[in-house]
């Protein structure tokens, strides 16, 4: 996170007790602006697919499916992962790297289509599309990332 502020425990008594001059760690500058983004909320779908797994994120919202097509074109080409969370705490995080993952385009949203044509890769992606299906019919809410950054979240 580049917004933390980082300060050793021990920068914290400065100027409380002269004999621990020798100890006191500098404090770290505040960080500028903390950086935040609106993430798009969107139904989100995913089911097993030949090779791997498909996620689609779809909205009746014309400007949050433009959105997060939007987010798609530029992530492009980065790291696909699923950040599963119930009440703000995260739950499951399921990188997928062993796969080839692209976006496309719907009408409504987008479809990210994960696939590897390794049988080992491609066991272990649908073995993370069961573990996120079955977090989602419990409750939990999903955040589609690319590169780390959010590209659309489930409602």
């Amino acid at each position: 996170m580049t917004t933390a502020m980082m300060m050793e425990r021990s920068g914290m008594m400065t100027g409380m007790n002269p004999m621990m001059a020798g100890t006191m760690g500098g404090m770290a500058t505040m960080p500028t602006t903390p950086q935040m983004m609106m993430v798009p909320r969107c139904t989100m779908t995913m089911e097993k697919c030949t090779g791997g797994m498909k996620i689609m994120c779809t909205s009746d919202d014309k400007t949050t499916a433009s959105m997060m097509q939007n987010l798609c074109t530029m992530m492009a080409g980065g790291m696909c992962s699923c950040c599963l969370m119930m009440n703000g705490m995260m739950v499951c995080c399921c990188n997928l790297m062993m796969g080839m993952c692209r976006c496309e385009m719907m009408d409504n949203g987008i479809c990210m289509t994960c696939t590897s044509g390794d049988p080992a890769c491609c066991a272990m992606i649908q073995a993370c599309c069961d573990c996120m299906m079955a977090m989602c019919k419990a409750g939990c809410t999903c955040c589609l990332c690319m590169n780390g950054m959010p590209v659309c979240c489930s409602c």
